[in-house]
């Protein structure tokens, strides 16, 4: 599995091709450099080089690239990898050489205490955003350099979890301001924005989340009003006078405030049902280990490169069927 990050090694923190890579876990001060390298099995990976690593994504048999961008307070192999392995058995499932997940690694806390790891998670999330604009910066001139009948034409997609949406929204931020002169391109064929955690109004016009939309076809914004997840997010940013909703738990604050590629997904129905008890992790597969609903509706606009909706104009969606109630037959 192939995986970027700039969480430092051991060792040394120059880039070396084809050295054994190992994590240093009790660092979680981003790297301002950036790490290209394969996982060959668990605990065991390999540093190839950014060169390395674009050519074996590009010679890669696959239609499309996912690059999954976890959330606060996980680590490589007990949470990141398996997850992404997961999640690339499903696409397995529904149609060989599909997709290719790529882990975006950024530095979590290796400590105890929730709320101690939530703000250094934070912190970390946001200065990871100057690495990452200068990966994507890498990527732009090894595209520019390829011949015409050399161009890759793999579609890019973004899926981001949690507290994931804040470094892939710094990070398009961070790009924009240090790189670029004229805004982003139109790069991602889909960002798929899950169980966010960042203010609910990032999408619109004068927040930088808005150049998420820019950048991408479709912005599909995944979300459960009891996430219990969020609402503990939200009670820490309470208290650190921050009073707004987050997106993962309420969607986009004014649909008519974002671009008309803004998408809402309510996952309402089964959030809990897939991921007892917080309602965090829904979009995988489903209680039964099938194909989850979230998951099936991310699958249909990477398949088809448009979002299913259930009012065109309002632009939502509700997924799943409806829980029961008490009293009802």
């Amino acid at each position: 599995m192939l995986f970027i990050t700039n969480r430092e090694p051991q060792g040394s923190i120059r880039t070396k091709k084809n050295r054994p890579y190992k994590f240093d876990l009790n660092k979680n001060a981003p790297s301002n450099s950036i790490y290209c390298c394969e996982r060959v099995a668990k605990d065991e990976y390999i540093e190839l080089g950014h060169e390395q690593w674009l050519d074996k994504l590009k010679s890669s048999p696959v239609e499309q690239l996912v690059f999954l961008i976890h959330g606060f307070s996980n680590l490589p192999e007990p949470d990141i990898f398996p997850r992404a392995q997961k999640l690339q058995s499903l696409f397995n499932k529904k149609k060989k050489d599909f997709a290719l997940v790529v882990p975006v690694i950024w530095p979590c806390d290796n400590d105890k205490g929730i709320v101690g790891d939530y703000w250094d998670d934070q912190m970390s999330a946001d200065m990871s955003a100057f690495s990452f604009g200068r990966a994507l910066e890498f990527f732009m001139h090894w595209r520019n350099q390829q011949s015409d009948d050399a161009v890759c034409l793999k579609r890019i997609n973004v899926l981001a979890h949690s507290m994931g949406n804040r470094v892939f929204r710094q990070t398009l931020a961070a790009w924009n301001k240090y790189s670029l002169v004229r805004g982003v391109p139109l790069l991602f064929r889909n960002s798929f924005l899950v169980a966010a955690d960042v203010v609910n109004e990032t999408l619109e016009e004068h927040h930088i989340g808005r150049l998420i939309a820019q950048a991408s076809r479709n912005v599909s914004v995944y979300f459960a009003s009891d996430d219990l997840a969020l609402r503990a997010s939200k009670i820490s940013n309470l208290r650190n006078r921050v009073a707004s909703r987050r997106l993962g738990h309420s969607g986009p604050e004014d649909m008519s405030k974002t671009l008309s590629n803004v998408f809402a997904i309510d996952c309402d129905n089964f959030n809990i049902k897939y991921d007892p008890p917080k309602g965090h992790s829904y979009f995988l597969e489903d209680d039964k280990g099938g194909f989850g609903a979230a998951f099936e509706h991310i699958y249909d606009a990477m398949l088809t490169g448009r979002v299913d909706v259930d009012d065109k104009l309002t632009r939502r969606k509700v997924l799943g069927t409806a829980r029961k109630q008490k009293g009802d037959t």
